[in-house]
């Protein structure tokens, strides 16, 4: 199953920058990831990676849809697996897209084309996963808390997470906690995503676990939160399973709660 996080570097753990073979990705690696373990994941996993495969994350990063598609296209033609292609390409480049969004050295516009490039590639990807019968790695819910209306990194990370092979229902924006309990009640799902960009609507996030208390439904989910005003420590306080600072960390903040899940 594709991991959609970032890879263990183990045998991999001495690879160089400038033994990515892909001089853009190389480039952006050198210029934009500034820490070190990101770098050197990033490295570990770029390397790993065949020149079609890092040629398509260069695609994602680059926002160059039409190019994606049509490597994404000419990889399974070739005999590549969807997974490897998902993982290695497609995911691999979102991950450096995230880091990027989340530094604030891309915005908005960029990340929903580059967004719009994953998605090329996807739309190949998605049908032969779909025909191959593959359990979901788990189910979430997420949604961006009671009074805040931002989704770009939500919807990032939603994106990141379908990539992973998770279910996810989006809730969209301003979500109560009634709305993120009657969806937990609906669709089964022990897992809970929530997000918030504004720190007036962060107080939203520890409501909605109490709510859960209330509703006897605590034991039953397990809560992962994020967004650029959140962090850890805010999270142990308010009583979250988890916490993740980007893209990247939520597919393997879901991944682990959805192994202890079991």
């Amino acid at each position: 199953m594709a991991s959609g996080g970032l890879i263990p570097t183990g045998n991999l753990h001495m690879a160089k920058l400038e033994d990515i073979s892909n001089d853009f990705l190389r480039e952006e690696v050198e210029t934009f990831v500034t820490r070190e373990d990101e770098r050197e994941n990033l490295i570990a996993r770029y390397t790993a990676a065949t020149p079609k495969m890092q040629a398509i994350a260069a695609g994602v990063v680059s926002a160059r849809h039409h190019d994606v598609d049509g490597m994404t296209a000419d990889a399974l033609t070739s005999g590549t697996s969807a997974l490897d292609v998902m993982d290695h390409g497609l995911i691999a480049g979102m991950a450096l897209v995230g880091i990027k969004f989340r530094d604030m050295k891309i915005f908005v516009p960029e990340v929903l084309a580059c967004a719009r490039a994953m998605k090329a590639g996807m739309k190949h990807i998605e049908p032969i996963l779909a025909a191959s019968g593959i359990a979901p790695t788990g189910k979430v819910i997420m949604g961006t808390v009671k009074g805040d209306l931002h989704d770009i990194g939500k919807n990032l990370c939603i994106m990141m997470l379908r990539g992973a092979a998770f279910q996810v229902i989006d809730l969209g924006v301003d979500t109560s906690p009634d709305d993120f309990i009657e969806a937990v009640e609906e669709h089964g799902a022990n897992i809970v995503g929530m997000s918030a960009l504004l720190t007036t609507t962060m107080p939203n996030m520890a409501k909605t676990i109490e709510a859960f208390i209330d509703a006897d439904l605590r034991d039953d989910v397990q809560f992962m939160v994020g967004g650029a005003p959140v962090t850890q420590i805010f999270a142990d306080e308010m009583g979250a399973d988890g916490y993740g600072d980007n893209a990247v960390e939520c597919v393997d903040l879901a991944k682990k709660l959805s192994d202890e899940n079991g």
